[in-house]
């Protein structure tokens, strides 16, 4: 439809002025009003049929609005208004790129309307288009020059686009253009030091720290913590980046000092004892004997002034060896274990990649404990001390494997002391290593039952069922201390975005066979990080107004880096896998479907009325939700606003989900988002490959294996998959671009030497990693692909039993599912086997007897809990 645009007559200009301000000043209902009147006298005016969408949109009506709005803008294209009222309805709907494209076109016709640019900075910013918000911002501060907060933000804008010049220069002319600083105004000193940080990361670094000193000693910059971070920092990069100069000597002194103030106010920052040590030439990551000797010396001092202080000691630790190391930490431990302090094994550990260090801890702990056995027998102890130190000592045996003189360590402060719930809490997580996730679950409710008010150790308990694949006995647990008013437990904790739930939930389901539920909790993670990026938008100018810029700085690049998290991967990679296995089998989909031979009559007739509900149109199951929304609606005022209403769940099950006919496409668009942040995970290359393979998008899996490659050349799971890309490159069809087979044959040259065969080269890829588990399972399933018959691959998964392998539980639970997978018949053999190599262990029970387990896990927990509630 061609667009035209209708002219109102004087009196009607007016009335849609009045229009407007009702829209702005939230007079809805007469706004409507307003429309109609001028829609009855010019029914293809545009701009009113986009005023009137609009305001329907915000009183409910939101597809009857949303049409209007469509149909006002083919009336009018030329009109700003149209590009307007659509962009704020793109904007509500969270598509920000598109709004921003409406808000280009409203500018073409409407270059000057400040509310607009306005909105288009803001826009520019949660997309990250730098370069054009500087011409916004520019736009904003040449109509309204006078306004401080379009200074701050061309300043900001500058900042972001990496063009620091630009932003020294406007943040200087601003200062200049106030006629009197203002002295202890918190949100001008914020101000100044943005600006410090702007010249130091320019480079500027003299003048920074004059610009510091003097807007200190007039008391502009008020955070005196803040002031002598600044002034240690750059004054240390003074020093570190003009050694030659005069005045080196003299910074670095200054920067001493300034160090030495941040430690009088917290001497447990080890980055303060890190950057001061730094600071005098000492990099605690690169040492040579003399500069450990001169860290040791410094530290020593340090301890003695600050003798509460565990951070100096702690370091001390990590860069002494030898004898100075026996020294210093038989004092630490003894300390320590004889003041109580539960998490010293968690301050400690991180020395055990030292085997020296290591084998030296145990040693110092060990004699202590023998010492305080013999005084224990003749009452000369003091009962505590004797009681965390075997609490360390089950820590540091579960840390090595020995899960069995971990559990006899804790049986003994068990009986020393029966009422610790951190003993229990820590025999959990021995049973959880060794394999035996029901006796995990049975230690850890104990450990809860002991302190029944503390949120962590119920948490923990939650956990643990989840792990076991107890998820409605872990939603119990969990429900004690959620929201009574929510649905479910699981609802309100997704409400809260309790990740670590949401992930374990998901892995339980998925350990269960149900992938449908699987999915729907590793899609509702990234609806959480989809909330952390829509959350942002309004403090993009809030955080102007009030001038908090530095902490706003540091959130747009943690927003930018926020899918490195590792729930998001393990979220992503996870679902990619479900993805890959339903494509590979379609019959699972099927099978999770519910049958209705199996259901009840009671569930026959609900399923029945819910089928018929939904036919109408309306669903039931939404009757006591629907009626709570209506209660808040009515304190509410008509406006609803612009944000698109959450869609209901139509497949709260994801039985829906699991039939979906593009797996792939789905998997491929989950791990999208990881195409920068995955380039360090193996397991997003790897589970890239299989999806690109599948896909036969043969270039970006060469990609992924190439990025595998850079991450670790030898890992056993790419191995594999660069034996089965060999494969599909060999057996490309003519048909393939010729330039496509030589990328293909170019990375498979980087990969694999070109002269080795796939057997050959397998085969030497067993010989370097024998002693390896998922070594011997990876090229057992490379000789499978090679044409070795099933007897010969299952000769080699069983060689992971002998005393040469280091096989733990996951690995050994890995090759008896791949054994399973294969319907080998020595599945069982090597099931008994590991039964009796690891004796702790439950996973490699038959069926029958872990069912046995979970009804016992079950019933001891019923008995406990009848027995607390017994008077």
């Amino acid at each position: 439809m061609a667009s035209q645009h209708v002219t109102l007559s004087q009196k009607d200009r007016k009335a849609f002025q009045d229009l407007l301000s009702c829209y702005e000043l939230k007079q809805l209902a007469r706004g409507r009003k307003v429309a109609d009147q001028i829609l009855k006298k010019y029914p293809d005016h545009g701009e009113t049929m986009c005023m009137k969408g609009l305001i329907l949109v915000h009183l409910g009506q939101r597809d009857e609005g949303i049409k209007l709005i469509r149909d006002g803008m083919r009336k009018d294209l030329t009109s700003h208004i149209c590009w307007h009222v659509w962009a704020l309805v793109q904007k509500g709907e969270h598509k920000y790129e598109e709004a921003l494209k409406s808000y280009s076109q409203a500018l073409r016709f409407d270059k000057d309307n400040f509310n607009i640019i306005r909105e288009t900075s803001v826009l520019q910013t949660q997309t990250r288009a730098y370069e054009a918000l500087v011409e916004s911002r520019l736009h904003m501060l040449r109509l309204r020059p006078f306004v401080r907060t379009h200074w701050i933000g061309l300043a900001v804008a500058y900042f972001l686009s990496g063009n620091l010049e630009e932003a020294n220069r406007v943040l200087g002319q601003f200062q200049n253009f106030l006629r009197e600083a203002p002295a202890y105004d918190v949100e001008y000193s914020e101000l100044l030091l943005f600006h410090v940080r702007v010249l130091e990361d320019l480079g500027e670094l003299q003048s920074a720290v004059t610009f510091l000193d003097n807007k200190a000693k007039d008391r502009h910059i008020v955070d005196r913590t803040a002031i002598h971070t600044c002034r240690a920092r750059i004054l240390s990069k003074l020093r570190s980046t003009n050694p030659e100069t005069p005045q080196a000597a003299e910074w670095g002194t200054q920067a001493e000092s300034e160090w030495r103030a941040l430690l009088d106010l917290n001497s447990d920052c080890s980055d303060y004892y890190r950057a001061f040590l730094a600071n005098r030439g000492i990099d605690l990551d690169n040492l040579t004997e003399e500069s450990r000797r001169s860290a040791l010396q410094v530290l020593a001092e340090f301890s003695v002034q600050y003798p509460k202080a565990y951070a100096p000691r702690r370091l001390a630790l990590a860069i002494s060896q030898g004898d100075d190391f026996k020294d210093l930490v038989k004092p630490y431990i003894e300390a320590a274990l004889n003041k109580g302090v539960p998490s010293l094994f968690c301050d400690v550990k991180m020395l055990y990649t030292d085997s020296f260090k290591c084998q030296m801890i145990q040693d110092v702990v060990e004699d202590l404990r023998a010492s305080l056995a013999a005084s224990q027998a003749s009452s000369a102890s003091e009962p505590a001390q004797y009681l965390w130190t075997l609490y360390f000592l089950a820590q540091h045996y579960s840390f090595l494997r020995a899960y069995g003189k971990a559990v006899d360590i804790l049986h003994v402060a068990m009986e020393h002391t029966p009422t610790l719930p951190e003993l229990y809490m820590t025999k959990a997580r021995v049973l959880k290593r060794a394999g035996d996730p029901y006796g995990a679950v049975r230690a850890m409710d104990e450990a809860r039952q002991l302190d029944g008010q503390d949120r962590f150790i119920n948490t923990k308990s939650g956990k643990y069922r989840l792990r076991a694949g107890m998820v409605d006995e872990a939603e119990e647990i969990l429900g004690l201390f959620t929201r009574k008013g929510a649905p479910s437990p699981g609802a309100d904790l997704l409400e809260m975005q309790a990740l670590h739930y949401l992930r374990e939930a998901g892995d339980a389901h998925q350990h269960n066979g149900k992938l449908n539920l699987a999915l729907k909790k590793y899609y509702a993670v990234q609806k959480v990080f989809q909330s952390f990026r829509e959350d942002q938008y309004d403090f993009h100018q809030y955080s102007l107004r009030k001038t908090i810029l530095l902490p706003y700085t540091d959130m747009l690049k943690w927003e930018d880096q926020v899918h490195c998290h590792p729930a998001y991967i393990h979220a992503a990679v996870s679902a990619a896998r479900i993805w890959i296995e339903l494509y590979d089998d379609p019959s699972l989909g099927k099978s999770l479907q519910p049958s209705t031979d199996t259901l009840t009559e009671a569930t026959k007739k609900a399923l029945s009325k819910a089928k018929k509900a939904a036919h109408r149109g309306h669903d039931p199951s939404q009757d006591s939700q629907d009626a709570a929304n209506k209660k808040v609606a009515a304190h509410q005022s008509e406006d609803k606003g612009l944000d698109a209403p959450l869609p209901k769940d139509d497949d709260p099950e994801g039985v829906k989900m699991v039939l979906a006919d593009d797996p792939l496409d789905r998997a491929a668009k989950f791990l999208e988002t990881l195409k920068e942040f995955g380039k360090q995970s193996m397991d997003v290359c790897c589970v890239s490959f299989d999806v690109a393979l599948r896909r036969k998008k043969y270039l970006q899996a060469a990609q992924a294996l190439m990025r595998a490659h850079s991450v670790d050349a030898q890992h056993p799971e790419l191995h594999l998959r660069i034996v089965q890309f060999s494969k599909t490159v060999s057996l490309l069809s003519e048909s393939t671009p010729v330039s496509v087979v030589s990328v293909l044959q170019d990375t498979l040259a980087t990969l694999k030497p070109q002269e080795v065969t796939l057997e050959a080269f397998n085969s030497q890829y067993l010989q370097l990693y024998l002693a390896s588990p998922s070594a011997i399972l990876a090229c057992a399933k490379v000789s499978r692909i090679l044409g070795a018959s099933a007897a010969e691959a299952e000769s080699l998964l069983f060689t992971a039993i002998t005393d040469a392998v280091e096989l733990v539980v996951e690995d050994a639970v890995h090759i008896l599912s791949y054994l399973q997978r294969l319907k080998s018949p020595r599945a069982e053999e090597f099931r008994i086997a590991c039964d009796k190599k690891f004796e702790l262990s439950t996973v490699f029970r038959s069926s029958e007897e872990q069912a046995n387990l979970r009804q016992c896990c079950l019933a001891a927990e019923k008995e406990d809990a009848d027995a607390v509630e017994t008077p």
